[in-house]
């Protein structure tokens, strides 16, 4: 069997647009969030803090290139690395914020406090979840099953790509002979003798030129005079 390592570029299509999107997500939504009173603090649109880079913005970039990978992966071990980055993103989504806060005893890196307070018909308790959810938990849990998915997609062989890898170099075979027929095929028939044209063979034939003269006098003879003299000189003698 030949190498199946090659693959369709629609194989990661569905799945690695879907992890584009969710990573696009989670880097920006702490700085569009407050726009729509849906944030963590500070409750300022497009205001920057450490915790935002480190717990948004990285992630939520890994899982965009990962999926922006899959997406246009026409080799198997690219979509597997780009399913790999992608899960790596939505795990740190899950995770960054407990590891940060034991790493870091300072609490410079922190991704804030959700807001809270009743919201229309949402209570406030309903309000944090949503907003804990949405923002990290959520949208990693999202991240890693597409990821999951995406790399199963990637590293299993299916049954139709072991049939194309094993058909593969009849098929080529078969295209380049229908694109490049055989030689003999397009050479110009020839005649198996040489072409002659009335009586007298062309030039070139296996006849010669001595034998063509002799052909036309014996078939075509000259007029001759009564007086004609003979070969030994005597002009009586015809």
């Amino acid at each position: 069997m030949v190498s199946v390592t090659r693959i369709p570029r629609s194989r990661g299509g569905v799945t690695g647009v879907l992890l584009m999107i969710l990573g696009a997500w989670g880097g920006l939504i702490p700085f569009v969030g407050p726009y729509f009173h849906y944030a963590y603090t500070p409750d300022t649109a497009w205001h920057y803090t450490s915790g935002r880079l480190y717990l948004s913005i990285v992630p939520g970039a890994a899982a965009l290139i990962g999926g922006l990978l899959a997406v246009l992966a026409s080799h198997r071990a690219v979509g597997v690395l780009g399913a790999l980055l992608a899960a790596l993103g939505g795990g740190w989504f899950i995770l960054g914020g407990p590891i940060i806060a034991l790493a870091v005893k300072s609490g410079s890196i922190s991704p804030g406090r959700p807001l809270a307070g009743a919201v229309g018909s949402l209570s406030s308790a309903t309000r944090v979840f949503l907003e804990s959810l949405g923002f990290f938990t959520g949208t990693g849990m999202l991240i890693v099953f597409l990821a999951a998915l995406a790399l199963g997609r990637f590293s299993v062989v299916s049954v139709r790509d072991a049939a194309l890898a094993d058909e593969g170099p009849g098929l080529s075979l078969a295209a380049d002979a229908a694109a490049f027929p055989a030689a003999e095929e397009n050479l110009p028939e020839q005649a198996p003798f040489p072409a002659t044209t009335g009586e007298f063979p062309v030039a070139g034939s296996q006849y010669s030129a001595t034998e063509q003269t002799t052909t036309t006098q014996e078939e075509y003879p000259t007029t001759t005079s009564p007086f004609r003299r003979s070969p030994s000189g005597d002009p009586g003698q015809l």
